[in-house]
């Protein structure tokens, strides 16, 4: 039978091209407003595979735009009511649901304070969706499986599109254009090597680093959400400065070497950990020779990431059968998680 995860996953090319038919002209509108008048701060708000899509906002927002982005923790405006400056800061929230008080107070309290406030959200209907001034639906329909897939891949999008908005940069949004079929090739390519490493396995590193990290990020949290294996996310320039003392023989590790600046480091990386004896699931496009996974491309490297993580979807849901387990029940979990 198939999960209910895997027919989402497997869905997200669908909801993609959906959401690229809606808020053209919002999105067009949010972007000349934040040319105009450029934010003094920029803070993301979110939590679990959401604030992953966040650092991936963020990081195009810094290396296209020039603007530093934090995340915030949100603790600051919930519990301390420490006394932020909000005017003329941009805060970006992205959630499925938009239910989290924690994730929904932040932004009444910078949109209170004068600042410019942005969610992305699945549910329209939402209390984050009432409470920011620029609601941006992601257009992911129901999402029925606990774990986030078509969900976490249109928030990619989202973000990727008010960052080319945000630049006024007419390739990357043509290349945005062309997500749904890079999306739908990712859903065909076989990565059963992975299954072969992993079924069997109790721990694992996923590395990436730039504008790969937060898949990394989203990788780990779906190994321990569905395979109940203990994993860790590390940036490749991270990894051996204490991590490296982890390593043994068989140690599985999976490295997303995306195209751009930090893929020659990445596969270095991997030689250097397979000589230390680690099973090393290297993910790279297919004219990377040292690969055992083959990465779809999308139009441009700055959106590789978005269609990374589709084909890691498809292995993750066989992942969680090939270990006994059911991907849509995970363990003391649910789909709507609500803290303060």
């Amino acid at each position: 039978m198939t999960s209910q995860m895997l027919k989402e996953a497997r869905s997200s090319a669908e909801y993609v091209a959906q959401q690229l038919t809606q808020e053209r002209e919002r999105y067009a509108a949010l972007g000349a407003h934040l040319r105009a008048h450029p934010p003094s701060a920029v803070l993301t708000v979110a939590r679990g595979s959401s604030d992953h899509a966040a650092n991936y906002a963020a990081y195009l927002i810094m290396a296209r735009i020039g603007r530093i982005v934090a995340s915030l923790p949100m603790s600051l405006v919930t519990l301390n009511k420490a006394p932020l400056l909000a005017r003329d800061a941009l805060a970006i929230a992205i959630s499925q649901s938009g239910q989290s008080p924690d994730v929904v107070e932040p932004i009444r309290y910078f949109r209170e304070g004068g600042g410019t406030t942005v969610a992305l959200v699945n549910d329209a209907a939402s209390p984050l969706a009432q409470s920011a001034e620029w609601t941006l639906p992601l257009h992911a329909g129901p999402e029925l499986s606990v774990a986030a897939t078509k969900s976490f891949i249109t928030s990619l999008v989202a973000g990727a599109r008010l960052a080319a908005n945000w630049q006024n940069d007419a390739e990357l949004l043509q290349a945005i254009e062309q997500l749904p079929e890079a999306l739908t090739a990712a859903t065909q390519l076989d990565w059963s090597a992975a299954l072969e490493v992993l079924t069997p396995a109790s721990r694992i590193m996923v590395v990436g680093r730039g504008i790969s990290f937060p898949v990394a990020l989203e990788s780990a949290l779906k190994f321990k959400e569905t395979s109940v294996i203990q994993a860790e996310a590390f940036s490749g320039a991270e990894i051996k400065h204490g991590p490296m003392a982890l390593i043994d023989d068989g140690y599985p590790l999976l490295i997303f070497a995306t195209r751009g600046p930090a893929q020659a480091g990445l596969i270095s990386l991997a030689e250097e950990m397979r000589g230390r004896g680690a099973s090393v699931l290297l993910a790279a496009p297919d004219d990377v020779r040292e690969r055992n996974l083959t990465l779809p491309l999308a139009a441009t490297p700055d959106l590789d990431p978005i269609v990374a993580i589709q084909a890691f979807y498809m292995m993750a849901a066989n992942l969680s059968v090939a270990r006994g387990l059911d991907p849509d029940k995970p363990r003391h979990l649910s789909k709507v998680t609500k803290t303060n």
